[in-house]
């Protein structure tokens, strides 16, 4: 054969079976005469037969719709190449997905049928479509069906398993858009039935399935995908047109380039308020440089200072958004507790620190009356993409997974700017806040330092914040009940949020009277002045009085126990518990006590309070307790003294371990039979110097 042959060619195709035949043969028949391939074996040659048959036959099929004149002659042939494929008993993609290319090629070319045409061929593929995902142009076809005849009975009888199938094996909608958005305009169409919203919460239960745990992985993250696609389109238009809008890469990294920006203005100044009064009368909220169009009181007219006692419950936590600051009582504790911590956030390059997610969410003067208003069709997407965020928020499977995705915040600035859009996901967030699991509530925090999460969002002042702070008093109470009633999580609201949380204590709000006791008991404020109206803020209300007292009894157990004399060693008898452990430091003085044996006790890290109150403790003996995480935590950061560790047999892990890098006199550490890994256990060499002895058996770094 000195020429190609071409598939198209061949005549005829068979298979050599009579007698005395040349074995493992297959005769090809063209029209200058006939080839014989011989294979090594009967497997090999089926396989070079039905190859071939399925090349023979598939150009005949692209020969013939290729020229359509017919219609109901092209919708039998169209039938006929899908029963082709299904029967075909090759095991490749290629298979299935060839007869899809030329469907989809046929549509492209013909883009004048008619309705009834669309949904005869949609039926017809069909089958094709159980087991392998539609090509780019199929999905652009199937895109408009559903937007043009969303009621048809094609979209819920033949998309739904399609989309059921995308959501379950799709593994990067990056890759194949055309899925997303064919998803996307699935569930718009299903949103435009009769009783739409309840025929798409049915879907979104489908997909989950009925037990407590979905056995779909992929099926969260693509829905959470097409969730954030959709929104972000509702937003395009305001994103494209703006003037001096920042590109999404900016928005994406957090920072604008303010040289090529036109002076900043507040994001929430965009929501349309009443009068407001004249800009020379408000004070800024934090110690930062105010913007251009709110200078700061000059001298002449300085802000007036309001006892905290003086003031009563009925004072607004939350102002007008058009108003940085309307409560005096905000302007004082925030001036007198940031300029006691002005020195230390000053930093080297004179505040050139990287802007946070409130700070980037500015816009043009130009806009500082203009509300977003959607349009009919985009509120409607809006509606249902949101309505979707707040049922995955409601499966106790899916919540953990939803709230790390939406921890970074993917939205757009313009998102987060709209008082309908922030109200409607304010639902999703108070489900994060009210999960008692650890890894669901901390993604209310930011992804990073340095970087606002959602907690700053929904938090009085933040730009997403509508209400007098109960949101913001439940992420608190959750997140002080965790693991995060610690120094740097309570610094950090004397910082931004002390205002809020003395106005909300005032109140009467428990989590906020508890927060002031530990501020004051910890020692974060350093500034007499807000001390006292911590103070007078807790001595205004009887639960605050209560507490307050406590604090005060506590105190002074404190430092009767801390009062030098008593034992410099201590063991507690096995089988004792926080309580016995309580007991025992609160009879007498232990100011002299250095160390203490806990081994084979039934403490757990609630015991932690009562160790932090040991100044002179230096060696501690945990070995087979119930002493977890938390406790290391509370350990890292009041123990400071502390030389020998021993954590042997406890159940604690690296979230707790990797704390005790800032404990900087440990020389000797046993994490023998703990759930240590190597990568902690390199981490924690790094940062110990004096560590010397250490035991790291029976764990993934022995």
């Amino acid at each position: 054969m000195e020429t190609s042959l071409s598939y198209s060619s061949i005549e005829d195709l068979q298979l050599l079976s009579w007698d005395n035949a040349p074995k493992y043969c297959v005769q090809l028949s063209f029209p200058g005469g006939t080839v014989l391939l011989q294979a090594a074996n009967s497997y090999l040659r089926d396989q070079w037969f039905h190859s071939l048959q399925w090349k023979k036959k598939i150009y005949k099929y692209r020969k013939v719709l290729n020229n359509p004149s017919r219609w109901d002659v092209v919708l039998k042939e169209i039938r006929a190449l899908v029963d082709m494929a299904l029967t075909s008993p090759l095991q490749d993609e290629s298979i299935h997905q060839a007869p899809l290319h030329i469907i989809s090629t046929l549509l492209a070319e013909n883009s004048n049928l008619s309705t009834q045409d669309h949904e005869n061929i949609i039926v017809a593929i069909a089958p094709l479509l159980e087991n392998n995902h539609p090509p780019p142009d199929l999905c652009e076809f199937f895109c408009k069906h559903c937007r043009e005849r969303p009621r048809s009975m094609v979209v819920i009888e033949v998309f739904t398993p399609v989309v059921q199938r995308i959501l379950k094996h799709n593994m990067d909608f990056g890759k194949c858009p055309r899925l997303r958005l064919f998803t996307q305009e699935y569930i718009l169409a299903l949103n435009e039935l009769n009783a739409g919203m309840e025929v798409v919460k049915k879907f979104v239960h489908s997909m989950h399935g009925p037990t407590g745990q979905c056995p779909h992985p992929r099926v969260l993250p693509n829905l959470v995908a097409v969730c954030l696609a959709a929104i972000y389109s509702c937003y395009e238009e305001f994103i494209n047109s703006r003037d001096n809008s920042p590109s999404l890469k900016e928005i994406r990294n957090g920072c604008q380039q303010q040289n090529d920006r036109k002076p900043p203005m507040p994001l929430r100044l965009l929501r349309p308020e009443p009068p407001t009064p004249p800009p020379t009368t408000l004070l800024p909220l934090s110690a930062n440089p105010s913007p251009p169009q709110l200078p700061p009181p000059t001298p002449s007219n300085p802000a007036p200072s309001i006892p905290i006692s003086s003031l009563t419950p009925s004072l607004p936590l939350s102002p007008p958004p058009s108003v940085v600051n309307s409560s005096e009582i905000l302007v004082e504790l925030e001036r007198n507790n940031n300029s006691a911590n002005a020195k230390r956030k000053a930093g080297p390059s004179g505040g050139d620190s990287e802007p946070n997610l409130i700070d980037c969410l500015l816009v043009s003067p130009a806009v500082n009356t203009l509300s977003i208003q959607l349009p009919a069709q985009a509120d409607r997407v809006l509606g249902c993409f949101a309505l979707i965020l707040k049922m995955l928020s409601d499966y106790d499977d899916w919540r953990p997974a939803l709230a790390s995705l939406l921890q970074p915040i993917p939205f757009p600035k313009e998102a987060l700017a709209h008082a309908k859009f922030t109200k409607e996901l304010k639902y999703v967030i108070q489900r994060f806040a009210e999960d008692p699991r650890q890894e669901v509530h901390s993604c209310l925090l930011s992804v990073r330092s340095g970087k606002d999460g959602w907690f700053q969002l929904y938090s009085p002042g933040g730009v997403a914040c509508d209400d007098d702070g109960e949101l913001f008093a439940s992420m608190v109470h959750i997140l002080m009940g965790s693991c995060y009633k610690t120094k740097k999580f309570l610094l950090s609201l004397a910082e931004n949020k002390l205002g809020p949380c003395m106005l909300l204590a005032l109140r009467g709000n428990q989590t906020m009277v508890e927060i002031l006791c530990l501020m004051l008991e910890y020692n974060i404020i350093e500034n007499k002045d807000t001390q006292l109206q911590i103070i007078s803020t807790l001595e205004s209300t009887q639960v605050g009085l209560r507490m307050y007292e406590q604090l005060c009894d506590r105190q002074r157990e404190l430092k009767e126990l801390q009062r030098k004399g008593g034992p410099t060693r201590l063991t507690l008898p096995s089988k004792s518990t926080d309580a016995d452990l309580a007991r025992l430091l609160s009879s007498g003085s232990f100011g002299n006590l250095e160390n203490l044996s806990l081994a084979f006790t039934n403490v757990t890290s609630a015991c932690a309070e009562q160790l932090i109150k040991l100044p002179s403790l230096k060696q501690l003996n945990l070995w087979s307790t119930q002493f977890g995480d938390a406790g290391l935590r509370l350990l890292s950061e009041h123990l400071g003294c502390l030389q020998v560790l021993n954590l042997c047999e406890t159940p604690v892990t690296d979230a707790g371990l990797l704390a005790l890098s800032s404990m900087k006199s440990l020389c000797s550490l046993n994490m023998n039979s703990t759930k240590l890994t190597a990568d902690t256990y390199e981490d924690l060499k790094a940062k110990l110097p004096n560590l010397k002895d250490v035991d790291v058996r029976y764990t993934e770094a022995w």
